[in-house]
């Protein structure tokens, strides 16, 4: 097939690099020139594991092409997927105007039948205004022709985003047309071998499963964090509480780890953006409400615990910082825990030394050379002779630590560990004050 994806961002990219895998010819389009020019040079502008040489050997064998020209998009790709930025607008609504954009790009570009398929994490109802923008650009143009909306929501987390591509659970598409079904049929048919995994619904439907599917994902991580709290003060081991909880089929062990709490470009905006639909629609959603206020709370724990440590005395302090992308296996430092806790710490007029495996690049470009950050080129530099260590990413090198070692390279020997990394009695015994989210 000839599929155009309009967006080179996180999922455009990984939605036209996976459909050129599977043998599909695909253009991605961008209207950002030197964005393009990496791309086309093999270049990616993200880090998720694998993507890289993917995107260089579709390149390669012509099955994968980049530009900004949208006329050429258009004309090239019977399915057109709009896969551009939904970000959160001032009241949490998730701000369409990139998408409604796109949608009058293809009107006027449209050479015949086409199939637009809405990829973005959109609100529900999003589907119909592309549909009204195409019709109302087509119509003022003068053009007749035919085409189909429908929602084909992503499910892509970072980090393992080829694998949740090529191998997820579940292929959602919103459409009532037996014509789309067939045509999204043979679009993903290289990756619904095994098993069917396609599961067809109307659109207001499909829309909906994609925000309830992220909204869900982080309840159960605000309501660990809740029982964490809960734990420390009670004198209890969230640790020994996650197991004896998940081991129960109906809960399960995913998604139930406490922490520093959760970031990145998905479920912040996308809690938001469910809470807003359902004032739209005359519902207070409560839970929602919560699970973002957890979330906001949570993430002042670690800035909370490491001036307990040292007895509010955090002007002139030298704090290491171990993690600054939100999640391991990405570089994406949107709404990342390490950002609240290092601007809290500048606040305060403390010292920073960062390091992350893949993140400086990110942290670099968003803060610059800003005075109290120091990013260092290896883990091992940020501690020495710091007053404390705060860990804020989970990346396996973090793991496996030698604790006598960081006790010696640690000046003040507080370690706050907001992903539970490691045992507390092994940390005690080299003389580590070790503090983590839930265990006393």
């Amino acid at each position: 097939m000839n599929i155009t994806v309009f967006g080179t961002g996180y999922v455009g990219l990984v939605t036209g690099t996976c459909l050129a895998e599977a043998g599909h010819h695909v253009i991605c389009v961008d209207v950002d020139e030197q964005k393009i020019a990496q791309l086309n040079q093999g270049i990616i502008p993200i880090y998720e594991p694998g993507l890289e040489a993917m995107v260089r050997h579709n390149g390669e064998d012509g099955r994968l092409k980049f530009t900004t020209d949208a006329a050429q998009a258009v004309q090239f790709g019977t399915l057109q997927f709009i896969a551009v930025g939904t970000p959160a607008d001032e009241d949490g609504s998730a701000d369409l105007q990139y998408v409604l954009n796109v949608a009058e790009t293809i009107a006027q570009h449209m050479d015949g039948y086409k199939v637009v398929i809405d990829k973005s994490t959109v609100p529900v109802g999003t589907a119909e205004k592309v549909r009204d923008t195409i019709a109302e650009t087509l119509s003022s143009l003068g053009k007749d022709y035919t085409f189909d909306v429908c929602s084909n929501p992503e499910f892509l987390k970072e980090g393992a985003a080829i694998e949740d591509f090529t191998r997820g659970a579940r292929i959602v598409v919103g459409t009532d047309s037996p014509h789309v079904e067939k045509l999204m049929r043979e679009c993903y048919a290289p990756y619904n071998r095994n098993h069917e995994k396609m599961l067809f619904m109307d659109v207001r439907s499909a829309e909906l499963t994609k925000y309830a599917a992220n909204a869900m994902l982080a309840t159960k991580i605000s309501f660990m964090n809740e029982i964490a709290n809960l734990a420390e003060r009670l004198g209890a081991d969230i640790e020994q509480v996650r197991q004896g909880i998940g081991s129960d089929p109906r809960i399960g062990y995913h998604f139930i780890y406490p922490g520093c709490g959760y970031g990145g470009s998905c479920f912040p905006k996308d809690v938001q953006a469910l809470a807003r639909t359902a004032g739209l629609a005359g519902y207070s959603a409560e839970l929602l409400k919560a699970v973002e206020s957890v979330n906001e709370r949570q993430k002042q724990t670690l800035f909370t615990k490491l001036s307990n440590a040292l007895d509010g005395q955090l002007h002139g302090k030298k704090i290491a910082v171990w993690g600054l992308a939100f999640k391991p296996n990405t570089d994406d430092m949107r709404e990342a825990p390490s950002r609240v806790l290092m601007e809290a710490l500048w606040e305060a007029g403390a010292q920073v030394r960062a390091f992350d495996p893949k993140a400086m690049e990110e942290a670099a470009r968003i803060y610059g050379s800003r005075e109290g950050l120091t990013l260092c080129k290896r883990m091992e530099d940020t501690v020495i002779d710091a007053d404390a260590l705060v860990i804020c990413t989970e990346w396996q090198q973090f793991r496996a630590v030698d604790l006598t070692w960081l006790a010696n390279q640690l000046k003040g020997g507080v370690v706050i560990d907001g992903r539970n990394l490691y045992n507390p009695k092994e940390a005690k015994a080299v003389n580590l004050r070790y503090i983590s989210v839930g265990r006393a």
